[in-house]
């Protein structure tokens, strides 16, 4: 049988300002498991600002989000550009600060937010052959301001994160950490992760479930 091909997208390295690492491996551990195939992608471009995760604090540093994504990646990944859907079965989005600070510009705007082209495009390339698409942490902000239309989508049970989702076209749904929500409708997953979770087993079962899911759904 031919293996599934799922594409995974880092916005960076480091749950402040990047790609949340246990949910990016979590997520990468449970696709080879399940049989996938794992691509990493991420945009060329300079991250928006760079967090001391000894600190906290801001840094002065400049970096790339392509090459910090590379570190999680091993190296293997390819520019966000050249993403196409055509060639993928799934789209995964782990977590991390990164979604909402260069995937796009959430942690500032809000509801008003931008997501960056590249990755709206592949969202929306991926909704129109309706094949599965998982938001892990707080990255399904983005699929809410992207996709719409009432969406059904969560990031646990946080009241201000939930109402901005809301105000974006989508419907937020609580779920527990060690859990998932679909939308059959639109073939859109996501869990909440450290947006809830208190450690990485509750991740794990609920990235590891939604995954499962996802992939069963092709058959």
């Amino acid at each position: 049988m031919k293996r599934k091909k799922a594409a995974l997208v880092l916005s960076g390295c480091g749950g402040y300002d990047g790609s949340e690492i246990h949910e990016s491996v979590i997520a990468l551990l449970n696709l080879q498991k399940l049989g996938a195939e794992v691509f990493f992608f991420a945009p060329d471009i300079r991250q928006s600002g760079v967090v001391n995760h000894l600190t906290g604090k801001p840094d002065r540093l400049e970096r790339n989000v392509l090459e910090e994504s590379a570190r999680i990646a091993r190296g293997e990944i390819s520019p966000l550009s050249k993403f196409r859907a055509e060639d993928f079965d799934v789209l995964v989005f782990p977590g991390g600060f990164g979604a909402a600070k260069n995937l796009s510009d959430f942690a500032v705007s809000g509801a008003s937010m931008k997501v960056n082209e590249q990755v709206a495009d592949a969202i929306k390339a991926m909704l129109k052959l309706k094949k599965p698409i998982g938001f892990i942490c707080i990255s399904p902000v983005i699929g809410a301001k992207v996709i719409g239309d009432g969406v059904k989508i969560t990031i646990g049970n946080d009241p201000q994160t939930a109402s901005a989702i809301n105000a974006m076209g989508a419907k937020h749904i609580d779920c527990t950490p060690d859990g998932f929500v679909r939308d059959e409708s639109k073939n859109v997953y996501s869990t909440p992760a450290y947006m809830l979770a208190s450690d990485t087993v509750q991740i794990d079962r609920g990235v590891g479930a939604m995954l499962s899911e996802m992939l069963k759904s092709l058959k």
